[in-house]
């Protein structure tokens, strides 16, 4: 079960086709109105947003959104030759959802309840080679990890990061992003890394 804080706050919504996950990178390419604006009073007031896996419908438009996601801080933006914003922002705590309200501009504003962080999980000694692979492919992925601060003895930290990079559906994601347990997620994990080098 998800514990969560008492406190409520507000912060703006960005539902995408994506689940974030704690101290992930997101990359965005930012066009629509509401989204721009956004961005603008986030980088001006240094404030988060949330990312919500959608359930239904799309990015662009009216969609409906899974309940639990997670905030996104802006750390890196730039314009593009073809007018779009470009925008890298970092996962930070996750979040539940409680109520949402649509703004005549079109952005959803959410009441949220925030979530409890993890804490640390050492990493069990079966599970050390993952590691090593996590290494090679965060490296791999060059600039998108290149300055995030590497915490591989962490269970937690690494199984949000092979998450992100193991072409696993949505959905799966979301559940996973809703487990608390990292136990769990490295056994997720581990079989799917063994059905990868299991011969068709």
């Amino acid at each position: 079960m998800i514990s969560a804080y008492t406190r409520v706050v507000q912060v703006p919504i960005f539902p995408l086709n994506a689940v974030l996950f704690p101290d992930g990178p997101l990359p965005l390419r930012v066009f629509e109105p509401r989204y721009l604006d956004m961005v603008s009073r986030c980088l001006k007031t240094d404030q988060p947003f949330g990312v919500l896996l959608i359930r239904d419908g799309n990015e662009v438009g009216m969609a409906t959104t899974y309940e639990v996601g997670t905030l996104a801080r802006i750390s890196d933006w730039y314009q593009g030759s073809d007018g779009i914003l470009g925008v890298t922002a970092i996962g930070e705590q996750r979040f539940r959802m409680t109520a949402c309200e649509r703004q005549s501009d079109g952005l959803n504003i959410g009441d949220i309840e925030l979530l409890e962080s993890e804490p640390f999980v050492p990493l069990p000694e079966h599970y050390q080679p993952l590691k090593h692979i996590l290494a090679n492919v965060l490296d791999d992925l060059g600039r998108l990890y290149e300055s995030q601060l590497r915490r591989y003895d962490d269970a937690s930290w690494l199984t949000y990061r092979f998450l992100e990079v193991l072409p696993i559906d949505l959905t799966e994601k979301q559940k996973c992003l809703e487990e608390d347990n990292a136990a769990r997620r490295l056994r997720l994990i581990g079989r799917l890394l063994n059905a990868v080098r299991e011969p068709a």
